[in-house]
Protein backbone atom coordinates (compact mmCIF):
# COMPACT_ATOMS: atom_id res chain seq x y z
CA UNK A 1 0.00 0.00 0.00
CA UNK A 2 1.39 3.15 -1.23
CA UNK A 3 1.76 5.85 2.19
CA UNK A 4 0.69 8.71 0.92
CA UNK A 5 -1.72 10.79 -1.95
CA UNK A 6 -4.60 8.27 -0.61
CA UNK A 7 -7.98 9.43 0.31
CA UNK A 8 -9.15 7.00 3.13
CA UNK A 9 -11.96 6.49 5.06
CA UNK A 10 -11.66 5.19 7.87
CA UNK A 11 -15.01 3.38 10.10
CA UNK A 12 -14.69 3.87 14.30
CA UNK A 13 -11.89 6.35 13.63
CA UNK A 14 -12.66 8.42 16.70
CA UNK A 15 -11.00 6.24 19.14
CA UNK A 16 -8.33 3.70 19.85
CA UNK A 17 -6.58 2.20 16.96
CA UNK A 18 -8.64 3.95 14.73
CA UNK A 19 -8.54 7.21 15.52
CA UNK A 20 -4.11 6.28 15.70
CA UNK A 21 -4.39 4.81 12.87
CA UNK A 22 -6.36 8.08 10.96
CA UNK A 23 -3.98 10.51 12.68
CA UNK A 24 -0.63 8.83 11.50
CA UNK A 25 -1.74 8.51 8.41
CA UNK A 26 -3.47 12.07 8.33
CA UNK A 27 0.41 13.21 8.92
CA UNK A 28 1.54 11.48 6.43
CA UNK A 29 0.10 13.64 3.89
CA UNK A 30 -3.45 11.43 3.19
CA UNK A 31 -7.09 12.72 3.01
CA UNK A 32 -8.79 11.04 5.64
CA UNK A 33 -12.31 10.74 6.81
CA UNK A 34 -13.17 9.06 10.09
CA UNK A 35 -16.42 8.21 10.96
CA UNK A 36 -18.23 6.67 13.91
CA UNK A 37 -21.70 7.16 16.00
CA UNK A 38 -20.00 9.30 18.86
CA UNK A 39 -19.99 12.78 17.61
CA UNK A 40 -18.26 14.32 20.42
CA UNK A 41 -15.25 11.41 19.64
CA UNK A 42 -15.45 12.41 15.96
CA UNK A 43 -15.01 16.40 16.83
CA UNK A 44 -12.04 16.17 19.32
CA UNK A 45 -10.27 14.09 16.47
CA UNK A 46 -10.61 16.52 13.40
CA UNK A 47 -10.02 19.64 15.82
CA UNK A 48 -6.71 18.06 16.90
CA UNK A 49 -6.11 17.57 13.24
CA UNK A 50 -6.69 19.95 11.16
CA UNK A 51 -7.73 18.70 7.38
CA UNK A 52 -9.36 15.72 8.50
CA UNK A 53 -12.88 15.09 8.16
CA UNK A 54 -15.43 13.01 10.12
CA UNK A 55 -19.45 11.76 9.22
CA UNK A 56 -21.30 10.04 11.21
CA UNK A 57 -22.36 6.76 10.56
CA UNK A 58 -24.18 4.37 12.57
CA UNK A 59 -22.26 0.61 10.67
CA UNK A 60 -24.95 -1.54 12.37
CA UNK A 61 -27.69 0.13 9.92
CA UNK A 62 -27.64 -1.23 6.51
CA UNK A 63 -29.00 2.17 5.13
CA UNK A 64 -27.01 4.61 7.10
CA UNK A 65 -24.19 2.83 5.37
CA UNK A 66 -25.35 3.11 1.82
CA UNK A 67 -26.45 7.16 2.35
CA UNK A 68 -22.27 7.19 3.87
CA UNK A 69 -21.17 5.68 1.10
CA UNK A 70 -23.03 7.31 -1.63
CA UNK A 71 -22.24 10.89 0.17
CA UNK A 72 -18.01 9.98 0.35
CA UNK A 73 -18.05 8.96 -3.59
CA UNK A 74 -19.78 12.35 -4.50
CA UNK A 75 -17.77 14.38 -2.19
CA UNK A 76 -14.28 12.54 -2.27
CA UNK A 77 -14.10 11.49 -5.96
CA UNK A 78 -10.40 10.31 -5.45
CA UNK A 79 -11.69 7.75 -2.38
CA UNK A 80 -9.43 4.98 -2.94
CA UNK A 81 -8.88 3.35 0.63
CA UNK A 82 -10.98 1.70 3.18
CA UNK A 83 -10.55 0.42 6.59
CA UNK A 84 -13.18 -1.22 8.47
CA UNK A 85 -12.30 -0.76 12.19
CA UNK A 86 -15.50 -0.30 13.78
CA UNK A 87 -15.85 -2.87 16.84
CA UNK A 88 -17.11 -3.72 19.82
CA UNK A 89 -15.92 -5.98 22.45
CA UNK A 90 -18.15 -6.81 25.78
CA UNK A 91 -17.84 -10.21 28.04
CA UNK A 92 -20.37 -12.27 26.75
CA UNK A 93 -20.92 -15.49 29.36
CA UNK A 94 -20.36 -18.49 26.43
CA UNK A 95 -20.72 -21.15 29.12
CA UNK A 96 -24.83 -19.87 29.78
CA UNK A 97 -26.93 -18.06 28.05
CA UNK A 98 -25.97 -15.26 25.89
CA UNK A 99 -27.65 -12.03 26.04
CA UNK A 100 -29.39 -11.61 22.84
CA UNK A 101 -28.67 -8.24 22.42
CA UNK A 102 -25.08 -8.18 23.11
CA UNK A 103 -25.19 -11.06 20.53
CA UNK A 104 -26.93 -9.38 17.84
CA UNK A 105 -25.04 -6.21 18.28
CA UNK A 106 -21.94 -7.40 18.31
CA UNK A 107 -22.48 -9.31 15.52
CA UNK A 108 -23.71 -6.79 12.97
CA UNK A 109 -20.80 -4.41 14.03
CA UNK A 110 -18.18 -6.38 14.25
CA UNK A 111 -18.99 -8.39 10.84
CA UNK A 112 -21.29 -7.42 9.15
CA UNK A 113 -20.74 -3.80 9.45
CA UNK A 114 -17.44 -4.71 7.48
CA UNK A 115 -19.14 -6.57 4.55
CA UNK A 116 -21.79 -4.18 3.91
CA UNK A 117 -19.18 -1.26 4.42
CA UNK A 118 -17.30 -2.86 1.45
CA UNK A 119 -20.38 -3.62 -0.53
CA UNK A 120 -21.32 -0.14 -0.66
CA UNK A 121 -18.13 1.18 -1.90
CA UNK A 122 -16.14 -1.93 -3.74
CA UNK A 123 -17.79 -0.90 -7.36
CA UNK A 124 -16.12 2.70 -6.74
CA UNK A 125 -12.68 1.53 -5.18
CA UNK A 126 -12.64 -1.22 -8.51
CA UNK A 127 -12.09 1.86 -10.46
CA UNK A 128 -9.31 4.04 -8.45
CA UNK A 129 -5.31 3.15 -8.70
CA UNK A 130 -3.90 2.09 -5.52
CA UNK A 131 -7.62 0.61 -3.88
CA UNK A 132 -6.88 -0.77 -0.86
CA UNK A 133 -9.54 -2.64 1.14
CA UNK A 134 -8.34 -3.02 4.92
CA UNK A 135 -10.18 -5.43 7.52
CA UNK A 136 -9.10 -4.68 11.06
CA UNK A 137 -9.58 -8.12 12.70
CA UNK A 138 -8.07 -9.41 16.25
CA UNK A 139 -5.03 -12.14 17.46
CA UNK A 140 -8.42 -12.87 18.96
CA UNK A 141 -9.45 -14.63 15.62
CA UNK A 142 -6.66 -17.04 15.75
CA UNK A 143 -6.25 -17.69 19.93
CA UNK A 144 -9.61 -16.66 21.42
CA UNK A 145 -10.63 -14.80 24.57
CA UNK A 146 -12.92 -17.51 26.18
CA UNK A 147 -15.02 -14.51 27.78
CA UNK A 148 -15.49 -12.77 24.86
CA UNK A 149 -16.19 -15.13 22.67
CA UNK A 150 -18.58 -13.85 20.46
CA UNK A 151 -16.09 -11.09 19.97
CA UNK A 152 -13.40 -13.81 19.52
CA UNK A 153 -15.80 -15.39 16.70
CA UNK A 154 -16.52 -12.58 14.64
CA UNK A 155 -12.91 -11.65 14.25
CA UNK A 156 -12.59 -15.49 13.24
CA UNK A 157 -15.16 -14.54 11.08
CA UNK A 158 -14.09 -11.77 9.64
CA UNK A 159 -10.46 -13.68 8.81
CA UNK A 160 -12.01 -16.14 6.83
CA UNK A 161 -14.47 -13.10 4.89
CA UNK A 162 -11.20 -11.64 3.89
CA UNK A 163 -9.16 -14.40 2.56
CA UNK A 164 -11.77 -14.77 0.06
CA UNK A 165 -12.37 -12.08 -0.68
CA UNK A 166 -8.87 -11.63 -1.24
CA UNK A 167 -9.02 -14.49 -3.60
CA UNK A 168 -12.01 -13.30 -5.53
CA UNK A 169 -9.72 -9.30 -5.83
CA UNK A 170 -7.13 -10.99 -6.92
CA UNK A 171 -7.08 -9.50 -10.76
CA UNK A 172 -8.89 -6.43 -9.67
CA UNK A 173 -7.50 -3.18 -9.07
CA UNK A 174 -8.12 -3.65 -5.37
CA UNK A 175 -6.09 -5.35 -2.85
CA UNK A 176 -7.31 -6.50 0.47
CA UNK A 177 -4.99 -6.26 3.63
CA UNK A 178 -6.04 -7.74 7.22
CA UNK A 179 -4.94 -5.80 10.39
CA UNK A 180 -4.74 -7.97 13.07
CA UNK A 181 -3.87 -6.00 16.03
CA UNK A 182 -2.75 -8.12 19.03
CA UNK A 183 -3.81 -6.52 22.91
CA UNK A 184 -3.63 -2.86 22.68
CA UNK A 185 -4.06 -0.21 25.47
CA UNK A 186 -7.46 1.27 24.29
CA UNK A 187 -10.67 1.68 26.04
CA UNK A 188 -11.68 -1.87 24.96
CA UNK A 189 -12.09 -4.35 27.88
CA UNK A 190 -10.67 -0.98 29.50
CA UNK A 191 -7.66 -2.09 29.10
CA UNK A 192 -6.19 1.62 28.77
CA UNK A 193 -3.69 0.91 31.68
CA UNK A 194 -3.16 -2.21 31.05
CA UNK A 195 0.62 -3.54 31.34
CA UNK A 196 0.53 -6.67 29.58
CA UNK A 197 -1.07 -4.68 26.47
CA UNK A 198 1.65 -3.30 24.05
CA UNK A 199 0.98 0.58 23.85
CA UNK A 200 -1.20 2.59 21.42
CA UNK A 201 1.82 4.27 19.88
CA UNK A 202 4.27 1.32 19.28
CA UNK A 203 1.13 -0.83 17.28
CA UNK A 204 0.31 2.53 15.10
CA UNK A 205 3.86 2.48 14.71
CA UNK A 206 4.56 -1.05 13.16
CA UNK A 207 1.46 -1.04 11.36
CA UNK A 208 2.07 1.53 9.76
CA UNK A 209 5.10 0.34 8.61
CA UNK A 210 4.26 -2.79 7.69
CA UNK A 211 1.26 -1.10 5.57
CA UNK A 212 3.80 0.59 3.62
CA UNK A 213 5.03 -2.78 2.20
CA UNK A 214 3.32 -5.53 -0.06
CA UNK A 215 2.14 -7.64 3.21
CA UNK A 216 -1.22 -8.93 3.18
CA UNK A 217 -1.63 -9.36 6.83
CA UNK A 218 -0.63 -6.72 9.52
CA UNK A 219 1.00 -8.19 12.69
CA UNK A 220 2.74 -6.93 15.18
CA UNK A 221 4.41 -7.76 18.16
CA UNK A 222 2.87 -10.67 20.21
CA UNK A 223 0.25 -11.07 17.05
CA UNK A 224 3.15 -12.92 14.57
CA UNK A 225 2.98 -16.00 16.91
CA UNK A 226 -1.03 -15.92 17.91
CA UNK A 227 -1.11 -15.66 14.11
CA UNK A 228 0.39 -18.95 13.54
CA UNK A 229 -0.95 -20.94 16.71
CA UNK A 230 -4.07 -22.39 14.90
CA UNK A 231 -4.08 -26.13 13.91
CA UNK A 232 -4.36 -29.61 15.37
CA UNK A 233 -3.09 -28.58 18.53
CA UNK A 234 -4.34 -25.39 18.82
CA UNK A 235 -6.28 -25.39 21.99
CA UNK A 236 -3.32 -25.87 23.89
CA UNK A 237 -2.65 -22.50 23.98
CA UNK A 238 -5.96 -21.74 23.72
CA UNK A 239 -6.30 -22.89 27.86
CA UNK A 240 -2.88 -21.38 28.37
CA UNK A 241 -3.90 -18.14 27.12
CA UNK A 242 -7.05 -18.20 28.80
CA UNK A 243 -5.80 -19.51 32.08
CA UNK A 244 -3.23 -16.52 32.40
CA UNK A 245 -5.90 -13.98 31.91
CA UNK A 246 -8.07 -15.58 34.20
CA UNK A 247 -5.22 -15.53 36.84
CA UNK A 248 -4.90 -11.75 35.83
Amino acid sequence: MKLTGNTIFITGGGSGIGRGLAEALHKLGNQVIISGRRAERLQATIDANPGMQAVALDITDPADIQKVAARLIAEHPGHNVLINNAGIMLPDGAAGPVDDELLTSTVETNLLGPIRMTSALIEHLNTREGAVVANVSSVLGFVPLAITAVYSATKAALHSYTLSQRFLLRDSKVSVIEIAPPWVRTELLNSSEEERAIPLETFIAGAIEQLGTDANEILVGPAVDMRANPGPNEHAWVNEFNDSMAAG
